[in-house]
């Protein structure tokens, strides 16, 4: 591991001692799971209460996002995910001080704006590709960077109503070397502009890109990814390649979930994304006994 440790405020993130638990907000009203907070009532008022629930569960990084990465979803521009995203950030840091929050976006204006909010690492579905300013705002800040393998295209969705869109075009030449080169493309990026390497986190980007049989592999042979060194994210939570595994929907992917968190745990996962955060940190836990001895 190039960086044993990473600190963010008063908490420290000690890779390999055990696995940290990233819970997803949601500030959409089209997430693929169901989860949208915008569609429940107050956002705000939603957002802090899910917030506290998720603490108590044992989150232990809040993630906001404002646009919806389900594939074939419609992009938002930035002065829309801000209205989103910004009155959550700072209502989360006001009713939270202590809590790790985390911006979703690939915008470097939003991000911005939301580390002035409160936010205090930068998850970037696009690994730096979508806007080159992101890893400037990053530097500039001192913020950790998450940074995440993507090849989506649009052209290659397939729509399925009960399980959800999926990819099913994406080629390879070699999926664990090709998402290998292109991940360390973007920490290229990052470390040009200045952002420091005790501060990148990977994301090998399952569900991005990526047919059923790519994801299933990538989580069998996360080790792989985490040879290259940096701490890694690993965020499988109710996608579709689960619901075509199991044939079943969102709503009903929790023990598939699980299933991928505990493996990955044991393939090396440091950080898992996650929407059900109290079943999923008990499985963190227990796998954690199990290999890390903890």
């Amino acid at each position: 591991m190039k960086s044993p440790s990473l600190q963010i405020g008063s908490f420290t993130f000690n890779w390999g001692s055990r696995t940290y638990v990233m819970g997803i907000l949601n500030v959409t009203p089209d997430s693929f799971s169901g989860d949208g907070i915008i569609t429940k009532g107050d956002a705000v008022e939603v957002a802090v209460e899910q917030a506290r629930n998720f603490l108590a569960c044992g989150a232990d990084i809040l993630d906001v996002g404002g646009e919806s990465t389900r594939p074939g979803s419609a992009p938002v521009n930035a002065d829309e995910e801000m209205e989103r995203v910004i009155p959550i950030v700072r209502a989360l840091k006001n009713n939270f001080p202590e809590a790790i929050l985390s911006i979703d976006t690939y915008k470097a204006q939003v991000a911005e704006e939301a580390l002035r909010a409160g936010a205090q690492i930068i998850n970037d579905v696009w690994g730096l590709r979508a806007d080159d300013g992101l890893a400037l705002v990053a530097a500039k800040y001192k913020t950790p960077l998450i940074l995440m393998h993507n090849r989506s295209n649009p052209a290659s969705v397939e729509i399925r109503e009960k399980f959800g869109n999926a990819y099913v075009g994406a080629e390879y030449e070699n999926l664990i070397e090709d998402v290998k080169r292109e991940l360390m493309n973007s920490v290229e990026l990052a470390l040009k502009a200045g952002v420091a390497e005790s501060h990148i986190v990977l994301d090998p980007g399952v569900g991005f890109g990526k047919t059923r049989e790519h994801n299933l592999e990538l989580i069998d042979r996360l080790n792989e990814i985490r040879e290259l060194g940096y701490p890694i994210l690993l965020g499988t939570s109710r996608k579709s390649f689960i619901g075509f595994t199991l044939d079943l929907p969102a709503d009903q992917r929790v023990e598939g979930t699980a299933a991928t968190v505990a493996v990955g745990i044991t393939r090396g996962a440091d950080i898992i994304r996650v929407h059900d955060v109290k079943e999923m940190a008990r499985v963190a836990k227990m796998t954690d006994a199990i290999v890390r001895q903890k």
